[in-house]
């Protein structure tokens, strides 16, 4: 049993800190429990331990876990503080579960994965005038909206050995502003029999015995070499590699590091299995996937990865098979820097990664346009098609639509007839996933913006940017200006626009993975996006 009780970080509008909070506790927590403890897990049937050969567990290798406490999530913003107090005192929980910061995110999976919550039946446990069971509605007293801060959640090895019977507030208990939660489980243990341990384990080598003879254990690979042809971003391939014991004894195997690395294979592979065992005559299938997400495509266009690996398969008491991984990257516009974009004036997948293969094809790389002339595609089609468009970038974009469009934009197709709102996410999705943001985050405003400094902050920020993301800055916000002149039709505001300029912009895709929020970060992220309203409303340029 693992049981964990955290507060996560605070505010309305913090839910990328909060899933940073989970993410940090989840994959760092670990627990030393000794060479004895572990080789007492392994008689007891643990190969990750066995495979690891660590003395520790983490989080995620207990049979139970269960994680509590003010998780801080609330209710989104697109719901009025006075229309979640209003709902919560009436108790119509329905809409604001469905606005539930904690059910949207664990819905995305982009925190609590695998993790289970029973339903919510009780209103929002804060905010609470404290020794009342009123919410907090006195004047003197900033105005919080309602919410679910305080949750239980539950993970299982085997989820059919947890049933909760019971999942409740207490409303008794007034001391604080938040209500206290709790939950009855039962829950299902293994427990191990060590006479039948011994017995099984005697048996299995009687068995095993009966095998071993001077032969020493042989497999059979159905290929040495994995060449996935061209992969595109975004994507994952998959190629089976069948493994047979050809010997006449078991043959235990796993994948181990190479010499002087710490990994069994590049970050862009996944094993659907590292490690197993064959009895004479079986086989098995290990499937490889191979995936370019952005650190992945990033590594590839600054030319610090290349898709090629070597994986050793090693065959206990016998002898180590090499199986090398192999593909092509159909090069892509996205997860790309804006200098190294507006130097070609030919669609990206025309421009080889290798320098030597690029200086060969005599494609020019000092084209210097004044912004990418992917990006120009883009808005161009939007601004063509899309500005009358209702509920221009609040509904989402076909997944399908979206990658080609992006295929449109790699190989320099003729767009077809694509949706407006595939345009916008794909949009949205291009400035998130440059390799570094159109602002940088280290211009970041320092001082606290307010209607006294505004101005000169935003003249101040536009000054400092380097000349070709000063381009794409005001050719992105001028477009965004022209959106709202038609926002009686496309029902997009200001406000929006600032907060989707500012996660784009601004943050960028790896905003939530590399940067530890902090008080000081909250202040200047929203001054940030004061900035941002600041340029979509005012006639600064």
């Amino acid at each position: 049993f693992c049981f964990i009780n955290s507060h996560l970080a605070a505010h309305r509008e913090n839910v990328i800190g909060r899933n940073n909070d989970f993410k940090n506790i989840f994959e760092r927590t670990k627990f030393d429990i000794g060479i004895e403890a572990v080789q007492e897990v392994i008689n007891a049937g643990s190969l990750h331990l066995w495979r690891t050969g660590d003395s520790s567990v983490k989080i995620v290798n207990h049979d139970h876990v269960f994680w509590f406490g003010d998780l801080n999530y609330r209710i989104d913003d697109s719901i009025s503080t006075e229309v979640c107090l209003d709902m919560a005192e009436r108790g119509e929980l329905e809409p604001l579960l469905i606005k539930d910061q904690l059910n949207i995110e664990r819905g995305q999976g982009r925190v609590f994965q695998k993790f289970y919550e029973g339903q919510l039946t009780f209103k929002p446990t804060y905010k609470y005038q404290p020794n009342t069971n009123i919410y907090e509605k006195r004047p003197e007293k900033k105005l919080r909206a309602p919410a679910w801060c305080d949750r239980i959640l539950w993970r299982a090895i085997t989820p059919q050995h947890v049933k909760q019977l019971s999942y409740a507030c207490c409303q008794t208990l007034n001391v604080s502003d938040h209500k206290p939660v709790m939950s009855t489980f039962v829950t299902q243990v293994k427990d191990i029999v060590q006479e039948r341990r011994i017995s099984v384990h005697n048996e299995l080598l009687r068995m095993l015995d009966t095998f071993d003879n001077s032969s020493m254990p042989l497999l059979n690979l159905d290929r040495m070499s994995l060449d996935f042809g061209e992969i595109r971003y975004g994507s994952s391939l998959t190629l089976p590699l069948t493994i047979a014991n050809a010997g006449k004894v078991y043959a235990a195997y796993r994948f181990v590091p190479k010499l002087d690395e710490q990994t069994t294979c590049k970050p862009w592979i996944n094993l659907s299995s590292k490690y197993g065992f064959l009895i004479p005559g079986e086989k098995t299938t290990i499937d490889f996937t191979i995936t370019i997400d952005n650190f992945t495509a990033m590594g590839l266009n600054a030319g610090n990865t290349v898709l090629s690996d070597v994986l050793v398969l090693r065959l206990e008491r016998g002898r180590d098979y090499y199986v090398t991984v192999k593909g092509t990257y159909a090069r892509s516009c996205f997860c790309m820097s804006l200098n190294e974009l507006v130097r070609y004036n030919v669609p990206i997948r025309r421009v080889p990664l290798d320098p030597v293969k690029r200086s060969e094809t005599g494609i020019q790389s000092d084209a210097a346009l004044c912004v990418p002339s992917e990006l120009w595609r883009i808005i161009d089609a939007l601004y063509r098609h899309g500005l009358h468009q209702p509920d221009l970038f609040s509904l989402p974009g076909d997944e399908k639509s979206c990658r080609e469009i992006r295929e449109c934009l790699d190989t320099g197709a003729q767009f077809g007839n694509f949706d407006v709102h595939s345009f916008a996410k794909t949009l949205i999705d291009f400035l998130s996933n440059l390799s570094e943001s159109v602002i940088p985050q280290a211009m970041f405003p320092q001082l606290e913006v307010d209607d006294q400094n505004i101005h000169q902050c935003a003249r101040t920020l536009l000054e400092s940017l380097p000349p070709i993301h000063y381009n794409v800055f005001i050719y992105c916000t001028t477009f965004f200006r022209e959106v709202l002149l038609y926002k009686e039709s496309n029902k997009v505001t200001a406000a929006k626009l600032a907060r989707l300029c500012c996660e784009c912009m601004v943050l960028g895709s790896s905003y939530q993975l590399s940067f530890e929020e902090t008080k000081a970060s909250v202040t200047r992220r929203a001054g940030m996006q004061l900035l941002m309203d600041h340029f979509l409303t005012s006639n600064l340029f």
